[in-house]
């Protein structure tokens, strides 16, 4: 929760090629206090079954930067060797057909600017080549 001197962050995921959360998705949340300082690591956390971080910790006080790091490859990799694979791909051609030896997408970083007393709800709509981030509510 944020307060007058701090921002908060809160961040989900959303596969739009399975039109489902993404759950198992692992994400760290890194900070500092200025464009020119260093990255400061706060902690991790893994999305639900909702694809919701519920646990992400509190930023400090004089946070300018956040970033979040989300570790796409494993689920990426996991939803496709899955039962339901057909009905995720679509019509969408397979990893393999683009020269891609995993997830065309590893990883993903979101870097944003926060001012304090304010709340940011950054999701993450993620599909196997493409993926969006807006500042939600």
């Amino acid at each position: 929760m944020s307060t007058h001197t701090t921002a908060s962050v809160s961040t989900h995921i959303l596969d739009t090629s399975a039109g489902r959360p993404a759950e198992g998705v692992a994400v760290s949340l890194s900070a500092r206090s200025g464009a020119g300082a260093g990255w400061r690591a706060l902690g991790a956390s893994a999305t639900d079954a909702d694809g919701r971080c519920k646990d992400l910790p509190a930023l400090p006080e004089g946070t300018t930067h956040v970033r979040l790091d989300f570790a796409t490859e494993e689920y990426l990799l996991r939803r496709d060797a899955g039962p339901q694979q057909a009905d995720v791909q679509q019509d969408a051609p397979a990893n393999r057909d683009s020269g891609a030896t995993g997830a065309f997408f590893p990883e993903v970083a979101i870097t944003f600017a926060v001012v304090p007393g304010e709340h940011y709800h950054v999701p993450l709509l993620l599909n196997p080549f493409g993926y969006s981030v807006y500042r939600g509510s």
